[in-house]
C-alpha cells in the first residue's frame, strides 16, 4: 500500500509540475508584450505583476476558501523571508538580463539546478545521487544550448551582470527548497503564496522607491509606478499576467514541493525554456535552429531519465 502510496505521489508531483510549466512559460509572452509596447520598467513590471497576485488570491480565497487567508502568526517571520527571497529573485533576474542579455542570464539561472540538489541535500536532506548529478549537468548544457551562450561575445560581460545572474540562480533555488519547507511545515501552498507573493510586494515597492535611480527598470520617480496611465488595455495584460500564468504557475509550483523534493522539481522546471520556446513559434513565428533543438531534446531526455529513475527508487524502498 506504500509503495501505491509513493507511485501515485510521484506521478501527482510530476504531473502538476509539468502543468505549471506551461504557465509560466507563457510569463515571458505577457512580459515581452508590456515591455515592447509601453516600454514599462521591469522592476515596475514586477512590483505590479506581484500585487496583482495578491489581488487576485485575495478575491478568490476570500471567495471559496476564506480559512486559507488565515496563518499562525509563528509562519509570519519565515514567509516574511521567503517574500524576500522571490523578491531579490525577481530584482537581480531584471538586473542580469539589463546588463548581459537573455541568453546569458538564463543559463545563470537555471545554475538554480545545480544549486537546488545541493540546498536540498545539505538542508533538507534530500537525495543525492549520480544520476541527479546527471540530470544536473544535462539540464545546464541544455539551457546553454537554447540560449545560445555558446556564441563568440555572448560572455564578454560586466561582472555586475554576471554575479547578479548567479545571485538570481541561487535565489531561484531558495525559492524552491524554502517551498519544500513550506510543505513540510505544514502550509497550504496556496496560503504560502498568498504571503509570499504579498512579502514580495513590499520589498518590491521599497526596492524601486529606495533603490529605483540606481538599478536598470526601476522607478526614478513615485510618478513611474502609474507608468500606464490611462493604458487600460495595459493594466488589463499586467492583470492578466498576475491572475492567470502566475498565480496559476507558481502557485502548482507550490503545490508540486509537496509531493516531490525540491531538487526534482527545479530540475522539471529547466525545461521551461523548452515550452517557452514552442510557444514563441506557434504564437510569435519564432524559429529554433539545430543547435537550440540539439539543446531541448537534451533537456527533455535528462527530465525522463529523472522521472525513470525516480520511480525505481520508489519501488526499491519500503
Amino acid at each position: 500500500m506504500t509503495k501505491i502510496t509513493k507511485h501515485a505521489n510521484l506521478a501527482r508531483g510530476y504531473s502538476i509540475a509539468l502543468v505549471s510549466i506551461v504557465f509560466l512559460a507563457t510569463t515571458a509572452i505577457f512580459i515581452r508584450h508590456l515591455t515592447v509596447t509601453y516600454a514599462l520598467p521591469a522592476l515596475v513590471l514586477a512590483f505590479w505583476r506581484d500585487s496583482f497576485v495578491v489581488l487576485t488570491l485575495l478575491v478568490v480565497l476570500g471567495i471559496f476558501r476564506s480559512a486559507l487567508l488565515r496563518v499562525d502568526k509563528n509562519h509570519l517571520p519565515y514567509l516574511l523571508g521567503y517574500g524576500l527571497v522571490l523578491a531579490l529573485f525577481n530584482a537581480t533576474w531584471t538586473i542580469s538580463v539589463a546588463e548581459i542579455g537573455a541568453a546569458v542570464a538564463t543559463v545563470l539561472v537555471y545554475s538554480s539546478a545545480a544549486f537546488t540538489a545541493l540546498l536540498g541535500w545539505w538542508l533538507l536532506k534530500e537525495r543525492l545521487d549520480g544520476v541527479k548529478l546527471l540530470v544536473v549537468v544535462m539540464s545546464m548544457t541544455g539551457c546553454a544550448l537554447v540560449a545560445e551562450a555558446f556564441r563568440p561575445g555572448v560572455w564578454s560581460a560586466s561582472w555586475i551582470g554576471i554575479s547578479t545572474g548567479v545571485i538570481s540562480g541561487l535565489m531561484y533555488a531558495l525559492y524552491s527548497v524554502m517551498g519544500r519547507s513550506a510543505s513540510q511545515r505544514g502550509l497550504n501552498p496556496w496560503t504560502t503564496l498568498f504571503y509570499t507573493f504579498g512579502f514580495a510586494a513590499g520589498f518590491l515597492f521599497l526596492f524601486n522607491l529606495l533603490f529605483g535611480r540606481d538599478l536598470p527598470g526601476g522607478a526614478q520617480q513615485l510618478a513611474d509606478f502609474f507608468w500606464l496611465q490611462h493604458e487600460w488595455t495595459g493594466w488589463g495584460m499586467l492583470f492578466a499576467l498576475a491572475a492567470v500564468p502566475t498565480v496559476a504557475g507558481y502557485g502548482l509550483l507550490n503545490v508540486s514541493l509537496v509531493h516531490l523534493p525540491s531538487s526534482v522539481v527545479n530540475l522539471i522546471l529547466t525545461s521551461e525554456p523548452v515550452v517557452t520556446a514552442l510557444i514563441a513559434y506557434f504564437l510569435l513565428g519564432e524559429h529554433l535552429n539545430a543547435v537550440q533543438i540539439s539543446g531541448s531534446a537534451l533537456i527533455v531526455v535528462g527530465v525522463v531519465i529523472l522521472r525513470v529513475h525516480e520511480e525505481q527508487v520508489s519501488q526499491k524502498q519500503p
